[in-house]
């Protein structure tokens, strides 16, 4: 029944009639209270027939008044009049998207920026715990200055389960605008789970506005039939044709988005609005930041260019260029281009240094880690001239492409992640030891290297499984790579002495693997069909039949020099799947820098070096530095007076020397060794540098991480069975090793002895992820848990009333103990963030006082830009 003029709602009088539909009538009335006028909408008295639902109703609209959010229609209050709920709004001028839509499609600029204030209004009410359930055109209103108003929140909640074909075709659509009539919407816009009768959550708005973006970018609808239960088939069965197919203009990167949002499967689409905003903002910077380029070079006064940038914008130009050409030849009957061409692309100015270079299998994109105050993944396309991160993917390291290029693998944190480039949060997969590389391929399967061998995962995460069984020469299994097939791959069968590293054959269907050759690299497959990897610092290019699995013939020279960016013969180099090659050259250094407590850098030691670890003498004024060749392997142990800068080396022998740790008295040195094909036998040395080395143990591999102040006892990470130990030794020449924490379920790695030598702080990965513990010495049951949230590399303070470790992203934190008697430990702080991570060495250490830090960081010019190679393979008949 309409209200006259006059009817008074509350403190609400009613001007006139705006407004009528299946969910109730809209009255434009006037709010005495605050003099202004307000919409009403009044629903059917039958509505509020379920005392409990009208309850739950109030509660949610309630909630939704006070989100006060500027894509949202405001909410004033929520009544009962006559028995019939009613809602009092904002009053609102302009049109609804349904109307803007007769028109047909939008322009991509204007349906990115309505889509932009969606997905934010969305954001806003789902932090909330509130779910629109019924989001379309007709619900979402554009006022005359172009905000975009999300109405309607909650209202869903208080319609009866659809039951028949009639409520499935129109589902009624509230509306506050300034015209009579009602509108009616369609079931095109239920997410599957809605149309299935199943429980939903956030994501069921999540579908909803992937068929809205669809629609304002297509002019059509996403799910359209001519009956209820063909449109709601479609949504369970259908994809909607590519955009691309009406609209040439939409970007592939917006596509993608559309796509993510309509995914059957709520596990599959964008996990939060707040994911799509993010994707959708970094869409539309790219298209202002493009805009305002071509502005500043057609005004020149509007902007200063720096070198850097006017570098990087023509080493783009160029790019576009010749990727447009070969494009052509590759698409015409002309002879095929017979020579390739390398470009150097310098980084965007807010970045560093760049790491772990992956360009995708479609040629696209290319991906890499980014030093630019925290490591994270940022991701560029070849026809773009920006690139963008990837939040949440801090600490990210050895990124791996999925076979469709739209996700990118990586580790952090001792987990297997993967993260959608076109946006979204990373997802976790399954916990690691270690990330030593990963491969993907189309029946979503992934497989990464390990210890024990490498582990096989579900690219929906999951237990990973051993797919290889380690040869006993060996020490892990790396950088997996799978072979067109899908079922073989590739690997490096890692190994402490030269000889026994190889490149190995692996399958799905067995964990027996075959040798194909000596490396030691990662090495990755490329068609037509060659395996590269780098042979004493050069890219080459090795022969190989995928359907023989045999290699055929011999390798070629790409490029020299390419990059050593981790101990793990991690080179810096990807391929295509099109003939697009990405690497970079130069030897990775490190500039051995002396920071305060407050994470303020105070100084600069020697010359920025290739080195693995470093270990300060007991009287702070020597600093060891294991050293590294140019194939990124341990070389030899040198020392260097921090006062003076004078280096001097302490080991000679031709194999890999590392790891060394001071003597109390500091004028022994015990390090690790692989001479004699050895397994990091344990060896003594002087600080003198006689050359006089000692072997300390007998039979046992270990690599040394403290050594008592009482001179009594070193100890010794030792790995038995994929799982680290801390072991104990004695000083004396062939001492006998002895485990003192080993378990054959998880990790308890880098032991170091307390100044008193009553306790031992140590990593273990027992919880599930690796945390700092203290365990009392000798070792009697009793330990203590240190850190929270992860935890490694710890050490002392001289006097023992402090311990510092790394947290995960390189967090340098400390925590103040008590050592004699009863251990006790207060809650850890953090001091400063730094640019390190966690690998194998032990990249840090601190003053005898705790008042300064020595930390190996990246030296500044150790950067190198990364080459681009188009048509690569053309340069197998003309190197260069």
């Amino acid at each position: 029944m309409t209200l006259p003029a006059g009817t008074k709602l509350g403190r609400y009088e009613v001007r006139s009639q705006i407004g009528a539909g299946g969910m109730g009538e809209v009255y434009l009335a006037r709010d005495p209270k605050i003099n202004r006028d307000v919409a009403i909408k009044v629903l059917p008295a039958n509505f509020s027939s379920d005392a409990e639902r009208l309850r739950r109703f109030e509660q949610e609209v309630q909630a939704t008044g006070k989100l006060n959010h500027p894509n949202i229609l405001a909410v004033y209050d929520v009544d009962t009049h006559d028995g019939a709920p009613y809602v009092v709004y904002e009053l609102l001028e302009g049109e609804s998207l349904r109307e803007r839509l007769h028109n047909g499609a939008l322009p991509s600029r204007k349906a990115l920026d309505f889509a932009v204030q969606i997905a934010n209004g969305l954001a806003a009410a789902h932090a909330k715990g509130i779910i629109h359930r019924d989001l379309k055109p007709d619900n979402i209103f554009i006022t005359n200055d172009q905000h975009v108003k999300i109405l309607d929140f909650g209202l869903a909640k208080l319609v009866e389960p659809i039951s028949n074909q009639d409520a499935q075709t129109e589902i009624a659509t509230r509306r506050v605008n300034t015209d009579p009539g009602a509108v009616m919407g369609t079931a095109g816009y239920l997410s599957p789970e809605q149309v299935r009768g199943r429980p939903v959550d956030h994501r069921a708005d999540i579908f909803s506005f992937g068929a809205v973006l669809y629609e304002m970018l297509s002019g059509r609808r996403a799910f359209h039939g001519d009956s209820a239960i063909e449109t709601l088939n479609a949504i369970l069965k259908e994809d909607p044709p590519e955009l691309t197919g009406s609209n040439p203009n939409v970007a592939p990167a917006l596509e993608r988005v559309v796509s993510h949002c309509l995914e059957k499967s709520p596990e599959r689409r964008f996990q939060s609005a707040t994911d799509i905003a993010f994707a959708l903002e970094s869409l539309s910077g790219l298209s202002t930041t493009s805009q305002q380029t071509a502005a500043s070079l057609s005004t020149p006064a509007a902007h200063v260019f720096t070198r850097e940038r006017l570098l990087w914008s023509a080493a783009c130009v160029i790019l576009l260029g010749i990727v447009a050409t070969l494009a052509f030849s590759n698409f015409s009957r002309a002879q095929p281009n017979t020579h390739a061409a390398q470009l150097a692309l310098a980084m965007p100015n807010s970045v560093k240094h760049v790491a772990h270079v992956m360009v995708s299998p479609n040629g696209q994109f290319i991906a890499f880690v980014a030093d630019e105050g925290k490591h994270e993944i940022w991701v560029r396309s070849l026809d773009g001239t920006n690139a963008q991160p990837l939040p949440g993917t801090d600490g990210a390291y050895a990124l791996f492409w999925s076979p469709d290029s739209q996700y990118l693998g990586y580790f952090a944190n001792e987990k297997l992640y993967k993260v959608d480039i076109s946006g979204g949060r990373p997802q976790a997969l399954c916990d690691t030891i270690e990330g030593s590389g990963g491969t993907w391929n189309r029946d979503g399967v992934i497989l990464f290297g390990g210890l024990p061998g490498i582990f096989r995962v579900s690219a929906q995460g999951g237990t990973p499984t051993l797919a290889t069984k380690r040869d006993p020469s060996e020490e892990a299994h790396r950088w997996p790579y799978f072979l067109p097939d899908g079922r073989h791959f590739v690997f490096l069968g890692d190994a402490p002495t030269s000889e026994n590293h190889h490149i190995r054959l692996g399958s799905l269907d067995s964990q027996e693997t075959q040798i194909l050759f000596g490396a030691i690299t990662r090495v990755a497959y490329a068609p037509p069909g060659y395996l590269l990897y780098v042979n004493q610092g050069a890219l080459v290019a090795q022969p190989f039949d995928a359907q023989k699995l045999k290699v055929t013939g011999e390798p070629t020279v790409l490029a020299e020099n390419i990059t050593d960016i981790g101990d793990n013969h991690e080179f810096d180099f990807s391929v295509s799947e099109n003939g697009i090659l990405a690497f970079q050259s130069g030897s990775r250094k490190s500039q051995l820098t002396w920071f305060e407590r407050s994470g303020k850098a105070v100084g600069k030691v020697g010359d920025p070096e290739a080195m693995k670890s470093i270990a300060l003498s007991p009287d702070g004024q020597r600093v060891l530095m294991s050293m590294l060749d140019a194939d990124g392997r341990p070389s030899d142990i040198w020392q260097m007076d921090l006062a003076r800068g004078n280096k001097s080396r302490l080991t000679f022998d031709p194999q890999s020397d590392g790891d060394g740790v001071w003597s109390p008295e500091g004028h022994r040195i015990v390090f690790a060794s692989s001479r004699g094909n050895s397994l990091s036998h344990l060896y003594l040395t002087s600080d003198n540098a006689t050359g006089n080395d000692q072997r300390l143990t007998a039979d046992t591999d270990g690599i040394p991480t403290s050594w008592s102040s009482d001179g009594k006892y070193i100890l010794a990470m030792h790995w038995a069975n994929g799982r680290g130990g801390i072991w104990m030794i004695g000083p004396d020449i062939n001492s006998e090793a002895k485990p003192l924490l080993q378990s054959e379920v998880f990790d308890q790695i880098m032991g170091v002895f307390s100044p008193n030598n009553h306790y031992i702080a140590y990593t273990s990965n027992e919880s599930g992820r690796y945390e700092l513990y203290v365990q009392s010495f000798p070792v009697s049951g009793k330990k203590w848990t240190i850190s929270s949230g992860g935890g490694f590399l710890p050490l002392w303070r001289a006097d023992g009333r402090e311990l510092f470790y790394l947290a995960p992203e390189g967090k340098v934190m400390s925590v103040e103990v008590k050592t004699d008697g009863t251990f006790e430990n207060a809650a850890p702080k953090q001091l400063f963030q730094t640019n390190i991570l966690r690998g194998e060495g032990v990249p840090y250490c601190v003053s005898p006082d705790g008042s300064r830090f020595l930390i190996e960081i990246t030296a500044e010019d150790s950067s190198t830009p990364l080459a681009v190679v188009l048509n690569w393979t053309a340069r197998l008949k003309h190197p260069s």
